[in-house]
């Protein structure tokens, strides 16, 4: 136990601020990638209406960057000595999390991985979260309709995560691959295809800065690429702008995954192509219900789709509509981030 204690303490200092409403018997945690990307700003707007309205006591932790693991153990470990009835949290490792996770599940935590999954899937009790590779079919699929012809002839940048290839970037790449036409050999694998229309694929850490210098580094290989993915939009922002430094801002689709309000902005400003639009605050509110269920009756979410996630599901945001494939306008996205 001491060791727990001592390490809880480094998480609080290392994490953002935890919220405490007194009074409450139930008790649970929020654990997101970071506190910046908009997407689990959301997140946690969600989680802390649905405790607020639910009597539930909520601590609320966020890594310092995308992949920081060190934080996530530490907050997880937290949770299990504030004993916690349930953990809700976005994995920046979906592997490397796996033990501290079954750790608290051991302890009596319900866990509930939100938006990436782990893996296996069974590491946690349930998953809430959009199906991620099919938002990248859609984007995929849309780029491929908006090439017509010329989608033979692609020069394909990939703009991803991180090197840890977790399963949601994974799972967004290679959906992207295979919904515009190409072979993506393994699944589970970033960067094994051999089809000579992709360029390359580099790292971001799913924010803007990241996404300047992968897009800067993949024009470095072709100054010719001609249609971006990115893993979210933050990212999709910083490969703008890089495009804009060498001109090319006019001539590159973009396209990207997540369906914040900024993002869909940028879809009417013309930055983005198209966008798969996803619904964290629905994620983090419905793994609130379910701790509460928990909680109060014993009761673990039971998923009736013959799925290993709930799909929260997926909406593809484009002014620029294709035949055969849904979609929303800017305008009717912008009336929709994030649900």
């Amino acid at each position: 136990m001491k060791k727990i204690l001592a390490t809880s303490a480094i998480a609080f200092a290392a994490m953002s601020g935890s919220a405490f409403a007194a009074g409450h018997s139930t008790t649970a945690c929020l654990i997101t990638k970071t506190d910046t990307n908009p997407f689990f700003v959301k997140m946690k707007e969600g989680a802390t209406a649905a405790a607020e309205a639910n009597g539930i006591e909520l601590m609320t932790f966020a890594g310092k960057i995308d992949g920081d693991v060190e934080s996530q153990v530490a907050a997880v470990e937290s949770c299990i000595a504030a004993g916690a009835s349930g953990i809700l949290i976005t994995p920046s490792d979906s592997r490397a999390l796996a033990p501290v996770v079954t750790q608290a599940r051991e302890a009596g935590a319900l866990v509930i991985a939100l938006d990436t999954p782990f893996e296996p899937a069974d590491v946690a009790d349930a998953t809430f979260a959009t199906d991620n590779f099919q938002a990248g079919v859609l984007i995929g699929e849309w780029a491929a309709a908006q090439m017509g012809d010329d989608a033979a002839n692609a020069k394909i940048a990939l703009l991803d995560l991180n090197a840890s290839e977790i399963s949601v970037d994974y799972l967004r790449n290679n959906g992207f691959l295979q919904g515009f036409g190409i072979d993506i050999k393994d699944p589970t694998d970033i960067g094994d295809e051999d089809d000579p229309r992709i360029v390359g694929n580099d790292v971001t850490n799913g924010n803007e800065e990241g996404g300047r210098t992968a897009m800067e580094n993949l024009l470095q290989i072709d100054p010719g690429v001609n249609l971006v993915y990115t893993i979210n939009e933050p990212a999709a922002a910083g490969a703008y702008e890089a495009l804009k430094s060498f001109g090319r801002e006019n001539d590159v689709m973009i396209v990207s995954v997540d369906g914040g309000c900024p993002g869909v902005q940028n879809i009417s400003e013309g930055v983005i192509g198209a966008t798969s639009m996803q619904f964290p605050l629905l994620m983090a509110s419905l793994g609130i219900e379910a701790i509460k269920t928990f909680a109060e009756t014993g009761e673990k979410p039971s998923n009736s789709e013959g799925l290993d996630f709930y799909n929260t599901g997926v909406e593809l945001i484009t002014d620029q509509p294709v035949d055969g494939i849904p979609s929303l306008t800017s305008a009717e996205g912008l009336e929709k981030c994030w649900g």
